[in-house]
């Protein structure tokens, strides 16, 4: 398959001096064009500022990153990014949200009617696919998270993007609904054959939706190992509930407990706490 994102040697530095902080280091990832990656580990290994520095929200401070042999820069109209918080604009409705990206596309002088027509036809056909016909005239206050989730999905996949960036979009929702949006999410991979790169902190999500789970490590961030997942794409929730599933998830989540020191500190604990009792 054909390399969608290069990522070769990527270091970042936050501040300065005694204060300077590495917060990646020598990130070097190839991600095949229509690849669904998901990025796991522990609290400050560098997950989200990874996807923010995809996104070119972040700077990176050496190294290299290519999408479509590009690099990048700063954001573009190739990448779509969805954040856990939403960030849908509480002034417009679904339908004015999830057109918007669109709205400011008309403004371009190269843009033709017909190109304005397919996209309110795409727009249609979003709406439609997550559900959410029967609220397209309702404000972000008036829907409940999965609901705002949805549009907020809708909206990054109106400009057709190549490589669709997901902060933890689902760490806010219950359990319930999460599993919901597991299936939607797949479903709409499936049709767009979009590349994803999704960020979570759940193994269980990470190795469901998955080709490959990154699982990073930190202090400075960086890839401690890279898991194939054995199962095809066509997956329904009875996969979490099978030994080969849970197996991987066990190895996932020993390499975090042992990389983030997680381990380490259960043991100083234990020994505290047997020094406290023979006191």
């Amino acid at each position: 398959m054909d390399t969608k994102i290069c990522i070769r040697e990527l270091n970042k530095f936050y501040g300065a001096g005694e204060r300077k902080v590495h917060a990646l280091s020598n990130i070097s990832l190839n991600i095949a064009a229509g690849e669904f990656i998901t990025l796991v580990g522990a609290s400050g290994c560098g997950k989200s500022t990874l996807l923010r520095t995809l996104g070119g929200l972040e700077e990176y401070s050496d190294g290299d990153i290519l999408c479509n042999g590009k690099m990048v820069n700063g954001p573009g109209a190739d990448r779509a990014m969805v954040f856990q918080s939403y960030s849908l604009y509480p002034w417009l409705t679904v339908s004015e949200n999830i057109r918007f990206s669109r709205r400011l596309k008309n403004k371009r002088e190269n843009l033709t009617s017909n190109d304005v027509e397919i996209a309110s036809g795409r727009a249609d056909a979003l709406i439609e696919l997550m559900g959410l016909n029967h609220v397209v005239n309702a404000y972000p206050s008036e829907l409940s998270g999965g609901m705002q989730q949805r549009t907020a999905i809708a909206r990054a996949l109106m400009v057709k993007p190549d490589v669709l960036l997901m902060d933890e979009p689902f760490g806010a929702l219950d359990a319930q609904t999460r599993e919901v949006m597991h299936d939607l999410i797949r479903y709409l991979y499936q049709l767009e054959k979009t590349t994803v790169v999704f960020v979570t902190h759940d193994v269980e999500e990470a190795l469901y939706l998955g080709h490959r789970v990154i699982v990073m490590a930190p202090r400075p961030g960086r890839i401690d190992s890279i898991i194939d997942v054995p199962f095809g794409m066509d997956r329904d929730q009875d996969l979490k509930l099978t030994p080969e599933f849970n197996q991987i998830k066990r190895e996932i989540l020993q390499r975090i407990r042992e990389t983030s020191g997680i381990k380490t500190n259960l043991e100083q604990l234990e020994k505290l706490t047997r020094q406290s009792d023979s006191i």
